[in-house]
């Protein structure tokens, strides 16, 4: 029988995805992202769900969701989980339920019969070139476009968030080259939005609780408003010609 390691399920979210979600947190996660707020889901802990299980519960939150909320799977890396979760996206589709996947983009490969049930990609891009990717997550961001040139191939719909970490990516230098980015990797008439996420210093207690290191303990947190003005100035440099 199939089993994933489910964190937790929370109902009724507004901000992963588009209307009223249903969010699942798969525990395990292979990048180490300097600035995670979740590492308690760093690694697959009891397996606690099988499809069918977790299907029902979320099909129970199906009155919410209106005519654009839906379930978004999240973690952690739900694409370590693909095969759990194409037999879960098997049996919520019979009830036309739309799924969003909540990703870095860095699983383990063959992500084309996931990415047929997946109706939105929010998208984590963490950095945008393989030495500072690899300074912030521990990961090779190659794995990463691997991962896009998939979803491109089959027409997916994207949301795309940037966190902007003081000191690496407050800067226009970054916001350029973050737009060439986008427009080398993403076909651009699939973005549906572009955001920015101010860093934040919310997980610094499990870090102590799971007596972890924090690598960006006294590291202070980016000012909402200088977030706001740099996404302002991002979305002049992307709608330019």
């Amino acid at each position: 029988m199939m089993y994933a390691s489910i964190n937790s399920v929370e109902s009724c979210g507004t901000v992963d995805g588009p209307g009223i979600r249903a969010v699942v947190f798969f525990n395990e996660c292979h990048l180490r992202c300097k600035y995670c707020h979740n590492p308690e889901m760093w690694h697959r802990q009891g397996d606690n769900y099988t499809p069918e299980e977790l299907a029902n519960k979320l099909k129970k939150y199906k009155p919410y969701f209106g005519t654009s909320g839906g379930i978004t799977l999240s973690g952690g890396e739900p694409l370590l989980h693909q095969e759990f979760i194409i037999e879960l996206a098997k049996i919520l589709k019979k009830d036309d339920i739309h799924i969003a996947l909540d990703t870095a983009g860095y699983g383990l490969g063959n992500y084309e019969e996931i990415l047929s049930y997946i109706d939105l990609i929010i998208f984590d891009i963490k950095d945008i070139n393989d030495v500072r990717f690899k300074n912030l997550t521990g990961g090779n961001i190659s794995k990463v476009w691997e991962f896009l040139k998939t979803a491109q191939d089959l027409n997916k719909e994207f949301w795309i968030r940037q966190v902007i970490v003081p000191g690496i990516h407050d800067n226009k230098e970054f916001l350029i080259l973050l737009n060439n980015y986008i427009k080398e990797h993403f076909t651009c008439e699939n973005i549906e939005r572009i955001e920015f996420l101010p860093y934040h210093k919310l997980g610094s207690e499990k870090y102590q609780a799971l007596n972890i290191p924090n690598p960006y303990e006294k590291l202070q947190e980016m000012d909402k408003e200088e977030c706001e003005k740099l996404y302002q100035e991002f979305m002049n440099i992307y709608n330019s010609k």
